[in-house]
């Protein structure tokens, strides 16, 4: 193939499945591929910047903006972003909006030039898979996981089938035949739908992503060999199809730019982050991010401003969206006075890869959206882990039980969108800073989990370095798809 080879990637419109899909579509381009991302007019800003550092590299990334129907499914006019959604009941309409555009995608496939070999697409776009079909170019599905938590969902979907499941929700049980003993509840891994009317409809699309991951090309994975081995092997076994593993992505931006333009413009100025924690002690300082979409009610986030205050360690606090009776209560309590040169509130979104790899930090407490996992897990950091909903809980048993470089916060119940406020306060203060404590110091245990850590962080550097298992494994899709677009140019003669 003398052209160029060209790969169109369209990302799931949500912040934490746009982020990684932009840095595998550097991490191609690097290789030579010719990049078009998907998008639409209100998310495709959010790209530019990284598009535009792309292109002062060398890099071919261009950007086709397609119309959302956001009304037309029945959302409000402009919500054009996961993040956006007032409720999970809206997700179904979201989708739907997605499944829309079709015919707008295939016109893109239509008219690019050169003509697309291969379409690159995330597992909620099930649809696609139509698509890359009627171009007969292959789909290759990125889920935006791990290889662990998939293969947790498997064996729980078997259970399920064999009716070998606790009738309990919240009753624990041990998930058979995984080199591990993990233990979860079964609205653990069912998510956040259990209490919706729309249930049906969920496991109607969950049974439309597996038929349509099963007819693809591959899965590509953020992951890299070294940190799950063992569940690696399981999954490409279940899968029975290509899987290439070329995480963590993250790590594709090496400069500091790089780090600071990637995701939202961000609330505050990069400088001064830096600035304030050049100030601080080597890994002293816990960096608290609970994800874009994870969102606490008032009560729960005054329990854990109360937590990190009595924690007595520096600590950045990211708050993506205040409620307002906890606005109140920062003005009221006068907070950020009361931390002043301890902690750091950040109003809105972080330069999370630059703040974790900052020296001073020595700590995460994440959400466990398997984005922020990763990052966490290459800045070789040890976590507090808070999971929310989706795949969180299953991160959080790879983190806390198999990696054992995580300790609970103690957030045992998944978090339905849009009812944050009836949660109550499920972690209080206590655990916060009992669990803090545990990570920042912990005596020989938490020595131990951060050596593990650092190790990790390590080997995910190792793993993208020329000549790693993931920077092998990017050469190894581009040649795959090269050879499977030759395979059928010969097969059409």
């Amino acid at each position: 193939m003398a052209k160029q080879p060209h790969f169109v990637l369209f990302p799931f419109l949500a912040q934490g499945h746009m982020i990684p899909m932009m840095d595998i579509a550097r991490l191609l381009a690097q290789r030579g591929v010719v990049i078009t991302m998907i998008t639409t007019p209100l998310n495709a800003p959010k790209l530019d910047p990284v598009i535009a550092r792309a292109g002062a590299n060398g890099l071919k990334i261009k950007v086709i903006q397609l119309h959302f129907p956001a009304a037309e499914a029945g959302l409000p006019d402009g919500c054009e972003n996961y993040d956006m959604l007032p409720s999970i009941d809206d997700g179904l309409k979201f989708l739907q909006a997605g499944k829309m555009m079709q015919p707008s995608v295939e016109k893109v496939l239509e008219e690019l030039e050169p003509s697309p070999i291969c379409l690159i697409s995330d597992f909620l776009f099930p649809w696609t898979t139509e698509v890359a079909s009627k171009f007969k170019i292959p789909r290759i599905v990125f889920n935006g996981m791990c290889c662990f938590s998939p293969v947790c969902f498997n064996v729980f979907g078997l259970l399920q089938k064999s009716d070998h499941i606790p009738s309990s929700n919240s009753e624990y049980f041990v998930l058979p035949g995984l080199p591990d003993k993990i233990e979860m509840t079964k609205l653990q891994l069912i998510g956040t739908v259990t209490e919706s009317p729309y249930l049906q409809d969920w496991i109607k699309l969950q049974n439309n992503i597996k038929e349509a991951e099963d007819a693809a090309f591959g899965v590509v994975c953020n992951t890299f060999e070294a940190l799950e081995p063992e569940y690696i092997k399981v999954f490409k076994k279940v899968q029975r199809k290509k899987v290439w593993c070329i995480g963590p992505v993250s790590l594709s931006n090496k400069d500091l730019q790089d780090k600071a333009v990637r995701g939202n413009k961000t609330a505050i100025d990069e400088k001064h982050v830096m600035e304030w924690l050049d100030l601080l002690k080597p890994k002293s300082a816990l960096y608290v991010c609970l994800g874009s979409l994870s969102k606490l009610g008032t009560s729960q986030l005054i329990e854990l401003g109360l937590g990190l205050e009595s924690s007595n360690r520096p600590f950045i606090w990211v708050l993506r969206e205040l409620p307002e009776q906890f606005k109140n209560w920062l003005e009221e309590e006068k907070f950020e006075e009361m931390i002043k040169g301890r902690g750091l509130l950040i109003k809105g979104w972080a330069p999370q890869v630059l703040i974790l790899s900052h020296g001073s930090v020595g700590g995460f407490l994440t959400h466990c959206g398997w984005n922020s996992s990763l990052e966490g897990i290459s800045a070789g950091l040890p976590m507090v882990t808070w999971p929310a909903f989706a795949d969180q809980f299953c991160n959080e048993r790879l983190i806390v039980n198999v990696l054992e470089i995580g300790v609970q916060a103690g957030m045992e119940i998944p978090v339905l969108i849009g009812q944050e406020e009836n949660m109550g306060v499920p972690v209080t203060q206590y655990d916060i800073k009992k669990a803090v404590d545990k990570l920042l110091d912990g005596g020989e245990e938490g020595e131990a989990r951060r050596n593990r850590a650092k190790e990790f962080g390590e080997m995910a550097r190792r793993a993208v370095d020329e000549g790693g298992s993931s920077h092998l494994s990017i050469t190894k899709l581009v040649q795959d798809v090269i050879a499977e677009a030759e395979k059928k140019s010969c097969d059409t003669k």
